[in-house]
């Protein structure tokens, strides 16, 4: 009888290595860290920051669309601030230690919201402008032990993606379950599943504030937005915030480790330490309610999780470089260049792979995480025509350089994970 060989499949260990955020990030050049800048504060590569960047932008441009207004708001306050919040009292040893500046101390934020709900307050509101959406990529700082930090997952500063719904109490749960639906469609865009859906509830001792019916009319609200969406959810204890329950989704990396990515929160009280109010149709003051929501929470750990789930091989609208152009001799070099200077009029990323970086067969082997290898040779040059590879290794024929570009761009302007027509 022959001896049939078959594939050895990875181990756990070895999935979770070959996929874990920290050795590929420093060896796809995305990020790293450096001890004279300071553990959990990296630094990102040019790679990295196109990645970045591709994900900051797509995230303000679904929230403009959504009808929410970004703001913009300084990463220090004055600790009076935080005190206001309830931050400081429920929250300070995660925060860094005041900074005295004269007679005032002043505090790195660990959260956007007190900042928000300020600049709400700063002028007055009908019942006609609500909801409100305020949407803020800003950063903020957490003072994490050195034993819990970890590459993006976990770090001290940190860029949110952040956004505060003022609105009145009709109309909370369906600012929830829209939020959810941005969440589901982002999760699309970037290729990757929740692992599962959890509603975060207080637990025992006192790190909670201390409001027994505004728990229970928020733990409501959430319950009916999760049991009419149809989602499965799981309800935990000691995950709340101190301010109020939370729909947290979590995702999972090649190990089944579990972290929270989005959150849908739904705050009574900060609406009230701050004494907001709006003037409703009765022409009297009320109490609005603030709802907050995270598309993909910290950019950090977004990042963390779309290099482990695509092991590199970003969608096409993410990639770092989305176009390499290989031209088969030096003699095709200006034909290579002019087509990357058309990719970048369009707005894509691209970058030329000489012959000084080795064969032809070496480039395309280098660029396997590309999602678009334009090869140009001795004939495409002389008719303007590209050979295009996919990343999945198909082939196209040659085409036009225009029709290439132009479908390239139609596909990258779709933010989809499809690398060619649907495919």
């Amino acid at each position: 009888m022959l001896a049939v060989t078959r594939p050895s499949v990875p181990s756990v260990r070895e999935e979770t290595a070959m996929h874990d955020h920290r050795r590929l990030g420093r060896e796809l050049e995305l990020f790293d860290t450096d001890p004279l800048i300071g553990a959990g504060l990296p630094y990102w590569l040019p790679d990295g920051a196109a990645l970045r960047h591709a994900l900051e932008e797509y995230i303000r441009t679904v929230e403009w669309l959504a009808g929410y207004r970004h703001v913009c708001s300084p990463v220090l306050g004055k600790r009076e601030l935080y005190e206001i919040s309830g931050h400081w009292s429920h929250y300070r040893d995660d925060m860094f230690p005041p900074m005295d500046l004269g007679s005032e101390q002043v505090v790195l934020r660990p959260s956007l919201c007190p900042h928000h709900a300020v600049i709400y307050r700063s002028r007055s509101h009908s019942y006609r402008e609500l909801p409100l959406r305020m949407a803020e990529l800003g950063g903020m700082y957490r003072s994490e032990l050195s034993g819990v930090l970890g590459g993006l997952t976990r770090v001290r500063a940190i860029q949110l993606n952040d956004a505060h719904i003022f609105c009145t109490p009709e109309q909370v749960a369906g600012e929830a379950r829209a939020a959810l639906e941005m969440i589901r469609r982002a999760y699309e865009a970037l290729g990757i599943r929740p692992a599962r859906f959890r509603l975060s509830l207080p637990g025992p001792g006192g790190k909670y504030v201390s409001a027994p019916g505004m728990w229970q009319r928020s733990t409501a609200l959430l319950t009916e937005v999760l049991d009419d969406s149809g989602l499965p959810y799981e309800a935990v204890e000691g995950e709340a915030a101190f301010y109020g329950p939370k729909i947290d989704v979590q995702v999972a990396d090649a190990a089944g480790r579990e972290s929270t990515l989005s959150t849908v929160q739904v705050d009574f009280h900060q609406p009230e330490r701050f004494d907001l109010h709006y003037i409703g149709a009765d022409g009297a003051k009320h109490r609005p309610v603030m709802v907050h929501r995270s598309i993909i929470g910290s950019v950090e750990r977004a990042v963390a999780h779309l290099i482990e789930q695509h092991g590199g091989a970003f969608p096409a609208w993410l990639s770092p470089v989305q176009v390499v152009v290989l031209p088969v001799s030096d003699a095709e070099l200006p034909n290579a260049e002019a087509l990357a200077g058309r990719c970048a009029a369009l707005g894509l990323r691209a970058e030329v792979s000489g012959r000084e970086r080795g064969s032809l067969g070496a480039r395309i082997r280098e660029a396997r995480l590309v999602p678009y290898q334009a090869v140009i040779g001795a004939a495409e040059a002389a008719d303007d025509r590209v050979a295009l590879r996919l990343r999945d290794g198909r082939r196209l024929d040659p085409l036009p350089g225009g029709e290439v570009l132009a479908r390239i761009g139609a596909l990258v302007a779709a933010q989809g994970t499809g690398l060619w027509e649907g495919a």
